[in-house]
């Protein structure tokens, strides 16, 4: 996919995912810009053509393809600049298509499961499409008012969340002490790998950094403000707490996802303005990542987030 100077250029994305679960990734040829890289395959509209009508040429041009447009289910848009260069690139996931994908304007191809691949080897724009195929519709985060004589119970709460199929959970136990927090994080560790999971600490770069894969971090909005770069490595997942549009735009580079609130009333913060589904919608269309609706969420609005832009819902009574 080529991105030229200028006003900003639609770009498609196909995600063609295969019965074993793999995603296919195309490598930028020699002479391109981020020659080298990898990225899903797609390219840009022509004057005049509809996006799907352009995916459908796309594919067919640089795999031998035919996809149907109905099968395509909508994964994330993310608007992009490299310089003075802009795009958005609008991926779209498929499960299935007609023929073998193969080769044919000379770029290597490969299929690999989500988890297996690098994100350092991809061209930046398609970070954020394989973190969107990697993340699941719930987060799930503790309470607040859990006391630290509870550890032990917690513990075992979050362990058949885990093995319930849960993915994606933040330790945020204010009362608890930092290593007391680390302890647990390091007690989930070896199931949240097994699990393909994400264990995130509350604010705790550095427990995360000591206790390495599965276990990320999530970043509060003062963080976020004071951070110049990406905290941790590529494999530990890293949130952050969003509210407004220059929150999300910081977020880009350094996070991996977002949550946004709070999209409905929440009794913890009963004096925020709520920002309702049209305004986040607005601000998640416009985020460079996905992001979750956050506050007066629960599981069974995760359907309806995901028609409003969202990753999905995240959460806290509601979700234990």
């Amino acid at each position: 996919m080529d991105d030229a100077p200028g006003a900003p250029v639609h770009v498609m994305a196909g995600v063609l995912c295969d019965a074993q679960g793999r995603v296919l990734l195309a490598q930028r040829p020699a002479g391109k810009h981020l020659a080298g890289l990898w990225e899903f395959p797609g390219g840009k509209l022509e004057p005049g053509e509809a996006p799907q009508s352009a995916l459908v040429r796309e594919l067919d041009e640089e795999l031998g393809i035919r996809i149907e447009p109905q099968d395509g289910t909508p994964l994330i848009r993310i608007p992009w600049h490299f310089g003075e260069r802009g795009l958005l690139l609008d991926a779209w996931r498929f499960t299935r298509w007609q023929g073998v994908p193969a080769s044919l304007e000379g770029q290597a191809l490969q299929w690999q499961l989500p988890w297996d691949i690098d994100l350092a080897v991809l061209a930046p724009a398609d970070r954020p499409i394989l973190q969107a195929l990697r993340l699941p519709a719930l987060y799930a985060i503790t309470p607040a008012d859990v006391p630290p004589q509870c550890a032990d119970a917690w513990c075992e709460r979050i362990v058949q969340a885990l093995q319930r199929g849960v993915r994606l959970i933040q330790l945020r136990f204010p009362l608890w002490s930092t290593e007391q927090v680390r302890d647990l994080a390091a007690r989930l560790q070896p199931l949240a790998l097994r699990q393909q999971a994400q264990v995130l600490l509350n604010g705790d770069i550095d427990g995360a950094r000591r206790l390495g894969a599965g276990i990320g971090v999530h970043l509060t909005s003062v963080q976020l403000d004071e951070l110049a770069e990406r905290p941790l490595p590529w494999s530990q997942l890293i949130g952050a707490s969003c509210h407004d549009a220059a929150q999300l735009r910081a977020s880009a580079h350094r996070t991996d996802f977002a949550t946004l609130s709070p999209v409905a009333p929440t009794a913890s913060h009963p004096d925020a303005a709520a920002l309702g589904w049209s305004r986040f919608q607005q601000l998640a269309d416009a985020a460079a990542l996905p992001v979750y609706a956050l506050g007066g969420m629960a599981p069974a609005l995760a359907g309806e987030a995901r028609t409003h832009g969202a990753q999905g819902v995240a959460g806290i009574g509601a979700f234990w």
